[in-house]
């Protein structure tokens, strides 16, 4: 059911939120889009139950449609995601007094599968790299580029999101660190390695001057037409790399975030320290990665001590 297919103020409603998600909350893209898909999910269910103003929506409306989620499949993380939605939705209707009472407050998300993020181990990260350097040694202008974005993304933990957005004048290649834009436009300064270094400045003396033109930009990676690259072709570009390993379950871009932070907190990295260089803003989110390195040590030891 689309916006003018809803009833007028539940339409009306959608697009106000959209245009607070946009404006004070500064979500990225990504974000707005599955906000407003939950959201007008949600809407499209309580107007099949005749509910055409926001005073009628009741906490039954919410739980009898995150029923209907789950029982078409929908994973407790969907549906704890989608019970987000409905709570930051009727809160900030509540603001702006498009509702006397807050019906979702009471709204319970099911717990979260505790899965641990797939993470890789050096050794594979170090055949992937290599792999990448031997391929750059031709000066072909993708395989140059290909060589640095891998390297940046596992030597910072960034988000495919913030490499793509990242400009020329983001990098200080003399103190090797970097400026990201992450979530809610927070800036934050990411340092990188030697590695990084030498990719990132062979891209820009051999690849990137043989891609850019007129329209490219600040734009620090370029496609093969010189535009910015986009999150499509690094998460395309990476899956193939762990597919070529032949040994490893993990996917996407963010399995190189998960493994970034991984090695820093094996390394004896402060925690507060990564939960910085990978820009979550509480450090429960960083936590997570405590509990993927003690896995790793449990099964060393099981492995190694003859009585485990």
């Amino acid at each position: 059911m689309e916006n003018d297919e809803l009833p007028m103020e539940l339409g009306k409603a959608l697009d106000g939120f959209a245009g607070y998600l946009s404006g004070e909350r500064a979500v990225s893209a990504h974000t707005r889009r599955a906000y407003l898909g939950d959201l007008r999910s949600l809407l499209s269910h309580a107007a099949s139950e005749g509910v055409a103003a926001l005073k009628d929506l009741e906490l039954g409306t919410f739980r009898r449609w995150l029923g209907s989620q789950s029982s078409s499949g929908a994973s407790r993380a969907t549906l704890a995601r989608r019970s987000a939605t409905a709570r930051t939705f009727t809160a900030w209707a509540l603001r702006e007094e498009l509702i006397d009472v807050d019906p979702a407050l009471r709204l319970k998300a099911p717990k979260r599968e505790g899965s641990l993020p797939g993470v890789l181990q050096a050794s594979q990260l170090t055949r992937i790299l290599e792999r990448l350097e031997v391929s750059a040694m031709e000066g072909e202008p993708m395989a140059v580029r290909n060589r640095a974005m891998v390297e940046l993304l596992y030597a910072t933990g960034i988000r495919v999101g913030e490499l793509v957005g990242l400009d020329v004048d983001d990098l200080d290649p003399d103190r090797r660190t970097l400026r990201v834009i992450g979530k809610g436009n927070k800036e934050r300064t990411v340092p990188f390695g030697v590695p990084a270094a030498v990719a990132l400045d062979d891209w820009l003396r051999r690849g990137r001057t043989a891609l850019a033109k007129d329209t490219s930009g600040p734009a620090l990676f370029l496609g093969a037409r010189g535009a910015r690259v986009d999150q499509r072709q690094v998460r395309t570009l990476v899956n193939k790399l762990f597919e070529a390993l032949g040994d490893t379950s993990a996917t996407g871009p963010h399995a190189l975030r998960h493994s970034a932070a991984t090695h820093l907190l094996d390394g004896g990295a402060d925690l507060r320290a990564v939960q910085e260089i990978l820009g979550h803003s509480s450090l429960a989110t960083t936590q997570i990665y405590t509990h993927v390195s003690v896995d790793r040590l449990r099964k060393s030891y099981q492995q190694a001590h003859p009585r485990a």
